[in-house]
């Protein structure tokens, strides 16, 4: 790979003619994908209810509202659209980083408190369907290990609640754990979810700049930031999740790149990061593809020993513990056709999903995802040459992000809540927008905002 580029304001993409009209283009078919899917879902729902939702393709009922997050968020809005694209062209790195996390969850803190204290953060995870509603059942954590796959179907006694059945039990343990250590509760659920969730943005920003380079993170920056995924960080357990598979990613990146004091360290953290995320969540093992895109990107192999050994210690752990990973997802593929997943018709989510994508990750992320197909060809051309763009590198990254988006969609194990499962993807693909010209940052930022703002003050989402 070639050098990047470290220092310096972030320059323009290469141009492309009628490029911007194109963005647009794009923008306005993507706002007809979801006013197809608002349509069509509302209709199907209305017919004979198989959707199970109330304000499809969202898992979100009509709610128009304001709350105490209302003025901080459109503060934190006008602040980024204002001064985000020169402070991020400006800021030494390290502030950067810093001032993009704490931006990124000033907005998630924002946008949840619209809903209020209760409604948008304390009682996120303790409805009935959540984590902390099964905390008692671990007091003998290695007990319940050997026996969670007995309660995974829904007619078995005393079955696991829909969130817990439907992940492998790395997720109830985190709650589990912060319960153990006096962080019990709602609350701090919601604030360990939002806090460790916003470092997602760093995350991001650190593979970007190892693998492309600097000025083509700082061009993300903002856009990171002031994306519409924020709503669903806001509390739920899969922006916790977003944000271990953001620095599984990066952590593999600084190892592959050896952009790190200790490579090795990276690539073993990295391993240790994507193990946990197999028990975390069933389907995010798709990461593997984006993890192999960093290496076909970097052009080594050197950090996968490491990595492999890393990556095998949750599944040793849990499997000495008595938990069998392939028996629970196959008695999940059971249950997940016993509920609603069963009910609910494939041939309208298989496109209606991403229509939810869109929401989440906002029109500036659309335009970008055009330019990153646009530029596949000659970027993945370049790759098998060995002379790739930092361009070129980005669109290979985000492309291996939508990619097991695509897989995830085409599973049928998605139907309906994707704008909350798929963030970890959502939030690579956001890195497009780096593709995205100078002269118009501040349209699109502002378009991000708008959207944002507008569903979270029409719509009360759930999950």
């Amino acid at each position: 790979m070639s050098t990047t580029e470290r220092t310096g304001r972030p320059r323009d993409p290469a141009p492309e003619r009628g490029g911007r009209r194109r963005d647009l283009a794009a923008a306005g078919v993507a706002a007809l994908l979801v006013a197809a899917a608002v349509v069509v879902g509302a209709s199907i729902e209305h017919a004979d209810g198989t959707l199970h939702l109330n304000w499809p393709p969202l898992y979100a009922q009509w709610d128009p509202h304001v709350g105490p997050g209302t003025p901080a968020a459109l503060a934190v809005a006008v602040a980024v659209i204002a001064y985000g694209p020169a402070l991020a062209a400006r800021l030494s790195w390290r502030a950067l980083l810093l001032t993009a996390w704490t931006a990124s969850m000033a907005w998630i803190w924002s946008l949840a408190l619209i809903d209020g204290w209760h409604r948008g953060v304390a009682r996120r995870l303790t409805t009935k369907y959540e984590y902390l509603q099964v905390i008692d059942r671990f007091e003998d954590i290695p007990a319940t290990l050997r026996d969670f796959t007995r309660h995974i179907l829904i007619d078995s006694p005393d079955r696991w609640p829909a969130h817990t059945a439907g992940h492998p039990p790395g997720a109830t343990l985190t709650f589990v754990l912060l319960d153990r250590v006096g962080l019990g509760g709602g609350a701090w659920a919601g604030a360990f979810c939002i806090t460790v969730g916003s470092t997602a943005v760093a995350a991001v920003l650190i593979t970007v700049r190892a693998l492309a380079d600097e000025a083509t993170a700082r061009r993300a920056a903002p856009f990171l930031v002031l994306t519409p995924a924020a709503i669903w960080v806001g509390a739920s357990a899969d922006g916790y999740f977003a944000a271990v598979t953001a620095w599984m990613i990066a952590l593999l990146a600084l190892a592959s790149t050896r952009d790190v004091r200790s490579p090795a360290a990276a690539a073993l953290g990295s391993g240790l990061l994507f193990g946990l995320t197999c028990y975390l969540s069933y389907g995010l093992t798709l990461f593997a593809v984006v993890a192999a895109a960093v290496l076909l990107i970097t052009r080594t192999l050197r950090p996968l020993p490491l990595f492999l050994a890393g990556a095998a210690a949750a599944p040793l752990v849990f499997t000495l513990a008595g938990f069998d990973w392939w028996e629970a997802y196959r008695l999940l593929v059971e249950r997940y056709y016993q509920g609603a997943g069963g009910i609910r018709p494939y041939a309208y989510f298989v496109w209606a999903n991403l229509a939810c994508t869109v929401l989440v990750v906002g029109l500036a992320t659309v335009a970008g995802l055009r330019r990153t197909v646009a530029s596949a060809p000659g970027a993945i051309s370049r790759l098998r040459a060995g002379r790739t763009t930092p361009a070129d590198r980005l669109v290979v990254l985000v492309l291996a992000a939508l990619l097991a988006l695509l897989a995830a969609d085409l599973s049928g194990m998605s139907k309906a809540e994707t704008e909350r499962i798929w963030l970890p993807f959502a939030t690579f693909l956001t890195a497009a927008t780096a593709l995205l010209p100078k002269a118009g940052a501040r349209h699109w930022l502002g378009a991000q905002a708008v959207l944002a703002l507008t569903l979270n003050h029409l719509l009360f989402t759930g999950w």
